[in-house]
């Protein structure tokens, strides 16, 4: 473990022990968590005086017990207390960077725009845009949030994590998932946002041909930058070193055999435009994106969804885009794609595109949602046996929350070969309601949160799973893979090459307001669903099944 210089010493003292590294901003409100547990004898309360610092709490605590050696838990803290003072004043701050934690905590989140909304008409009855358990939020954002390694059989995911149940700092988190043990490490925290508690930094991750995992952590526009990890050993997530800091949003990131990394990404340089740059060793990135990296849309803004078609050394991207910058005008799907590692971007028949696409009307649009005076939110690009590429989206009448927007169509919008063909699959209450698609011959398969939820028309709901065997033409529901839940479930992510029993994985929460938030996930079948373990007495445990419940089985 990796402790403070003086944590062996209040472990000593409080005979407790600190089960992770205690740095960086807010560092006071963690102490006293983890030296304040549930069944604690003392009531803390703690305020953050935001004129003064980060690292200037203002503390009110009562106690009234002593510990049997005869020092008072009350004194003990003010040792600590001084101990943090004395940090702080000599300089010393750094963050939970490379700590293990104690298990698999989600961040809950919510926009915060719902006095913004009344203001054009909204009721405020059905919370935020969106809101809850968003740890693998969101899939037109970051990718992949999980992949396969055959080589060791596991797969590697990262998430955004938090540490308590009432707190939200995010954590950009990974872990992997031990097919052949059935079992998980206690994750990793590879970055600790010091403060930040926005899940549009979550991370995504990828895996060079040495076994190498790279994490990529999205910023937020200019005004948070973004970060490249590598981990220094093969196949291993246990410790991390930064590459680089920089400008970079929303994270795509593929590995190509032989070739190197792919990154798409987003800018802010006149609303959110898409760009791409390679890296043949991982280890060469520009620490100036907007100068140096090639655009491939910019016509308004934009959303994307990324996939590699490894058999084909492709990669591929479906976007929509923002008239006159605004975000909640979402609409219209494109795509494009590139065989030869982003020298040349065509259609999907082909055509060879100038880039950058500078306008609504282009030789890419799909599907011109715009003219239908829908809004589209685009989900998973996948590609079937012949190499044909399906894209997964929320279709919607506008972006404020509630029954007025109904009805929410999940629609795959498919390229036979000759045209492009659109579908419904169902309709669920929420434009954020995401899922995934998977594809095997004729059989394909839809795993999301479209079915009603404990909170109504808010993010999120119960976890189904829907089948189709005449390639995606007609659907039904073949199985609840969550039911009688307490808290809506949210964002199911696909896993790169996904590998039984991780099929599908993703984390619920009270959509309504603040809670803790549990990671799940799923087999290709929705039969069996298990639960991270949200606490760890041990350095590796076994995720719980939670679905059916075996107590009754």
């Amino acid at each position: 473990m990796h402790y403070l210089t003086f944590g062996n010493t209040v472990s000593r003292i409080m005979k407790t022990p600190l089960p992770l590294v205690i740095e960086g901003p807010n560092f006071l409100e963690r102490v006293f968590k983890i030296l304040n547990p549930a069944s604690s004898m003392r009531k803390m309360l703690m305020r953050h005086d935001k004129n003064t610092g980060p690292h200037k709490e203002k503390i009110i605590m009562k106690s009234e017990k002593r510990t049997q050696s005869g020092i008072s838990k009350y004194a003990c803290l003010f040792v600590v207390l001084f101990l943090v003072l004395f940090t702080c004043s000599v300089g010393y701050s750094q963050s939970l960077n490379n700590s293990k934690f104690l298990g698999y905590r989600g961040i809950w989140f919510t926009l915060g725009q719902v006095e913004r909304m009344k203001h054009f008409g909204y009721s405020g009855d059905y919370g935020d845009k969106y809101s809850g358990g968003l740890s693998f939020a969101w899939s037109h954002t970051v990718a992949p949030m999980a992949l396969y390694a055959p080589e060791v059989d596991k797969t590697f995911f990262v998430y955004g994590g938090t540490t308590e149940p009432d707190t939200r700092y995010l954590m950009a988190m990974a872990s992997y998932y031990d097919h052949a043990n059935h079992r998980v490490p206690r994750p990793t925290i590879v970055r600790d946002q010091t403060g930040v508690d926005d899940p549009h930094d979550n991370p995504s991750i990828a895996i060079d041909d040495d076994g190498y995992i790279y994490v990529f952590v999205a910023g937020r526009g200019r005004r948070r930058p973004g970060q490249i990890f590598r981990a220094t050993e093969p196949y291993s997530v246990d410790k991390f070193e930064k590459l680089i800091s920089r400008e970079q949003t929303y994270s795509h990131i593929w590995h190509i055999e032989g070739k190197g990394f792919m990154h798409l990404l987003t800018l802010y340089t006149a609303g959110r435009e898409l760009y791409w740059e390679t890296s043949g060793d991982g280890m060469d990135w520009t620490d100036s994106p907007a100068e140096d990296l090639s655009k491939l849309a910019g016509f308004g803004g934009h959303y994307q969804v990324t996939r590699l078609d490894e058999s084909r050394q492709r990669v591929g991207s479906a976007f929509n885009y923002h008239p006159e910058r605004d975000v909640d005008r979402r609409t219209n799907i494109y795509y494009v794609e590139t065989r030869d590692f982003g020298e040349t971007w065509t259609t999907v028949d082909g055509k060879e595109l100038a880039t950058p696409l500078d306008d609504r009307d282009n030789p890419a649009l799909v599907v011109d949602y715009e003219a239908k005076g829908k809004t589209v939110y685009i989900t998973k690009l996948v590609y079937d046996y012949d190499g044909n590429p399906a894209i997964l989206s929320v279709v919607s009448e506008g972006y404020m929350p509630g029954p007025k927007n109904d009805p929410r169509i999940w629609e795959i919008v498919h390229w036979t070969g000759d045209e492009w063909k659109t579908y419904e699959v169902t309709r669920s209450d929420h434009n954020y309601d995401m899922g995934s698609l998977y594809i095997d011959g004729d059989q394909w398969t839809v795993i999301g949160p479209a079915l009603t939820g404990p909170q109504p028309y808010h993010t999120g709901g119960e976890v189904g799973l829907w089948k189709s065997t005449d390639g995606g033409k007609t659907w039904n529901l073949e199985h609840e893979v969550t039911r009688n839940s307490s808290m809506n479930h949210s964002y199911v992510r696909r896993p790169h090459r996904p590998s039984e029993p991780f099929f599908g994985v993703w984390a619920d929460a009270d959509s309504t307001e603040f809670s803790k938030s549990r990671l799940f996930f799923t087999d290709s079948t929705g039969d069996r669903v298990y639960m991270l373990p949200y606490t760890m007495m041990n350095d590796y445990e076994e995720p719980v099944q939670v679905y059916p419940d075996p107590d009754e089985q």
